[in-house]
């Protein structure tokens, strides 16, 4: 497979993940076949200093952008010295890994782990598969190109809505490499498929068939209220840039969005959760896009409870501290993280599996 590297001041066909000018600093070498672009200003930043640092990783002719948090001398917080704990916070069907930046930095900044937010084929910027080529383990396989490339070792992956249904697989796939999943509103079991709500009902005697993707549209809608509770300006900025980029390429992910209602990944749980894999489920309280019989669904397969969260469906955009007060503050979280960390010790002397990279075709 062929690739060529970025230029200084060079951008992918889809364009610069932030729109920041001229790039900060280069990134660093990068894994067989692929290369990266240069990483751009540095963004997402809080008091605390830790921002997050967008780059991109080239998978053939098809631009993959990520940040990575700039915290570099982070440590693991056991006090030994070790290299700090790598999370990777994948996004939900409607937004991107920008979407999440601020939570990011509050998980680097409270729980000292280095954060890495990627954003998916066709969403955040990223060149899309080839409509052929969409599934939920290429979706998984391409965390894993990311992962390779910055060579964190075993990870946690925290994963929204479809983030959850992508983390599950890849950490199926790869469980070696995996620490734990924080999965959060997921849509890796099927019972959130079952729509029930009034627009279901009025819509299932117009179109039937249309009924199920009018009835999730309009839960969307009914969920961004939550949206405006806090600093609404902060999570309006967040939030619009990776909603505008999708907008305008709705038609390259669709095929995405057809693939998710068939996806059922409930062998894939119950074989992490006999695996010992450590699982924290966690739901907003008012979901009206996943809602409660999903979380038990999940919950059961999990062999594990649910840890209810105030909001709705995208509570952590809303209250981007809420995800590090819950491993940091709650019974559950703190539970997860000592199973992660028992975890990380066992896995310290099993080599990784290396992702073998095979060539892409993008969709034109």
């Amino acid at each position: 497979m062929t690739t060529t590297a970025a230029g200084p001041g060079t951008s992918g066909k889809a364009g610069d993940p932030d729109g920041s000018g001229p790039p900060a600093r280069e990134a660093s070498a990068s894994a067989p076949g692929m290369s990266t672009g240069p990483h751009r200003r540095r963004a997402g930043r809080s008091r605390a200093g830790v921002r997050m640092v967008p780059s991109e990783v080239r998978v053939g002719a098809r631009h993959l952008y990520y940040a990575v948090s700039d915290n570099e001398d982070a440590r693991a917080p056991d006090g030994t010295g070790r290299a700090p704990v790598w999370a990777v916070n994948v996004h939900g069907y409607f937004a991107g890994g920008r979407t999440y930046w601020r939570e990011s930095v509050h998980l680097a900044e409270q729980l000292g782990w280095r954060v890495v937010n990627p954003c998916l084929p066709g969403f955040g910027g990223s060149d899309p598969l080839g409509w052929h080529e969409v599934s939920i383990g290429a979706l998984a396989e391409q965390i894993a190109y990311v992962v390779d490339h910055l060579d964190t070792g075993p990870v946690v992956l925290l994963g929204h809505s479809m983030g959850g249904a992508v983390a599950v697989q890849y950490a199926h796939d790869r469980p070696d490499e995996t620490l734990g999943i924080v999965y959060r509103d997921g849509v890796a079991t099927p019972a959130w498929r079952d729509r029930n709500g009034p627009v279901q009902t009025v819509m299932g005697v117009i179109s039937p068939n249309m009924a199920p993707f009018v009835d999730l549209f309009a839960s969307f809608v009914a969920d961004v209220p939550d949206l405006l509770v806090g600093a609404v300006g902060a999570n309006l900025r967040d939030v619009l840039p990776d909603v505008r980029r999708n907008v305008r390429t709705m038609g390259l992910t669709l095929p995405v969005g057809a693939m998710l209602m068939t996806v059922d990944l409930r062998d894939q749980v119950r074989a992490l959760a006999d695996a010992g894999l450590p699982m924290l489920a966690e739901w907003g309280s008012f979901d009206r896009v996943v809602g409660a019989a999903t979380a038990d669904e999940f919950a059961r397969c999990a062999r594990t409870t649910v840890q209810w969260v105030p909001g709705g469906h995208s509570w952590m955009l809303a209250r981007p501290r809420g995800q590090a007060d819950v491993l940091t503050r709650l019974d559950s979280g703190r539970a997860f993280m000592d199973r992660v960390g028992a975890r990380r010790r066992g896995l310290s002397g099993t080599p990784a599996r290396t992702t073998r990279l095979r060539p892409l075709r993008s969709f034109r």
